[in-house]
């Protein structure tokens, strides 16, 4: 980076966030501001996406169909709010924004449209909600590839998984699953060059943005892939709603996912002899998946942190991020006892989202008395990412391993890990303190005694 660039970045500010001037009690006395640095979590909610929350508040109604004036705006509201996050997304002219609940039930959603006879390719590195759906739905095959590498690797091995497919005289449709970047260890993956090969060989690919829209822009057209599916909640929007987005054939041919008024179109007593039940007639547009009373406040939420990410700059925005990934992770180097996880390698590109283990540490432990002793909120376990964390953890594909903390006394090998990430709220002083802290904590050790209660390590009040 040169001079003037660093000096650029340098008056970057983390944007404001809720929850910036929260005081949380420590175990050994005193109080001070939370260090929230969970943000592949979920993110704290941006100033902005709240405000925007509150003014439109006293005008929520209903949505669709609604005669009143209040059901109109919101009915405006919602389907602009649509046209916000295509723009975001880069979608294409004849792409559906889908609104769902999350991530999980973007992809749950996109399962159940697949036709008959699909085989999906996803890798063993995937969270679990874009490495689980596809076994659920009936008359789908699923190919799990295992962890590469390198970037390089990962496209090698979809190639060859793809050739071998079509050499089996299939004609069947195929589809690849990726993550856009690690929620594990924040690697950015290959997209463009794993959509490369996925069209190819006539497969389609979806992309699992949770990690990658917080942190960089995610353009449908230019990545060329086929589907992104995305949660609010870690795009600093709360209220529990996420994005399908993509190619409309395969949402419009199939079953409704779930069914019951918004989806349907028109439904009429089947009054033929003998017939009984009802006829139905399906929406073919973006209803046709968004059945019930839609999460209104959710949906602008996001459109609104959309637009707040837009406007500050993802340029300035990663800038910035990149000086506090070079901060944590060099403040980690320095600790002989830290290793910190990866697939790709040290000079692999990534987001916000760092994972490691401490020798001589349960990770469930070091968590804990981060968040007692520090007031820094980290996560620990294995981050609903198993085959992958086991991975790296050099431990075997079918090795038994658990979130929370285990019963593995201090020292001994246990497969959980710590993972510390952040984003564009996050200030400066917070990856300071954490990297003061876990230099504390591994020279001095706790200065407080813990068990395990329920699963998670607690301070011992005694």
């Amino acid at each position: 980076m040169s001079a003037t660039a660093a000096a650029a970045t340098a008056n970057i500010s983390p944007l404001p966030v809720l929850g910036r001037d929260v005081l949380v009690p420590l175990v050994t006395g005193g109080e001070v501001s939370y260090a929230a640095l969970d943000y592949a979590a979920s993110a704290p909610a941006l100033q902005r996406v709240w405000d925007d929350i509150a003014a439109y508040a006293p005008y929520y109604g209903s949505v669709h169909r609604g005669a009143g004036y209040l059901s109109q705006l919101s009915t405006d509201l919602f389907e602009n709010s649509r046209r916000d996050v295509a723009a975001f997304l880069g979608c294409r002219p004849d792409d559906q924004v889908i609104f769902t609940r999350a991530t999980t039930d973007s992809l749950n959603l996109l399962a159940a449209a697949l036709p008959q006879g699909t085989r999906v390719f996803v890798f063993e590195t995937e969270h679990h909600a874009s490495l689980l759906p596809w076994q659920q739905r009936e008359g789908v095959e699923v190919g799990y590839l295992s962890a590469p590498r390198s970037p390089r690797q990962a496209a090698q091995a979809l190639e060859r998984a793809l050739a071998d497919w079509r050499a089996e005289a299939n004609t069947g449709a195929a589809l690849v699953c990726v993550t856009g970047a690690s929620n594990v260890t924040g690697e950015l993956w290959p997209v463009r060059e794993l959509a490369e090969v996925a069209h190819a060989y006539g497969a389609r690919i979806v992309l699992d943005a949770a990690q990658l829209a917080p942190h960089h822009p995610v353009d449908i057209a230019a990545l060329d892939v086929d589907w992104v599916a995305f949660s609010g909640h870690k795009l600093y929007a709360p209220f529990g709603a996420g994005v399908l987005a993509g190619r409309a054939d395969w949402l419009r041919e199939a079953r409704p996912y779930l069914a019951g008024g918004g989806a349907s179109r028109k439904v009429a007593r089947n009054v033929q002899e003998g017939a009984g039940g009802v006829d139905v007639e399906w929406h073919t547009t973006e209803a046709r998946h968004e059945a019930g009373s839609p999460n209104v406040i959710g949906a602008y939420a996001i459109a609104s942190a959309c637009k707040a990410l837009t406007e500050a700059g993802f340029e300035s925005l990663v800038a910035r991020e990149r000086e506090l990934i070079a901060k944590v992770r060099a403040g980690l180097a320095e600790v002989p006892e830290v290793r910190v996880l990866s697939l790709f390698g040290d000079d692999a590109p990534r987001v916000g989202v760092i994972s490691f283990v401490v020798e001589g540490w349960n990770s469930s432990h070091f968590a804990a008395a981060l968040s007692a002793e520090y007031g820094i909120g980290v996560r620990d376990g294995l981050f609903c990412a198993h085959p992958l964390v086991r991975t790296l953890l050099g431990g075997e594909p079918g090795e038994a391993g658990e979130c929370g903390a285990p019963e593995a006394a201090p020292g001994e090998r246990s497969l959980n890990a710590i993972r510390v990430s952040f984003g564009a709220g996050t200030p400066d002083e917070h990856v300071e303190r954490f990297v003061g802290a876990v230099k504390e904590l591994v020279r001095d050790g706790a200065k407080w005694s813990y068990r395990t209660e329920d699963g998670r390590c607690v301070p011992d009040r005694g």
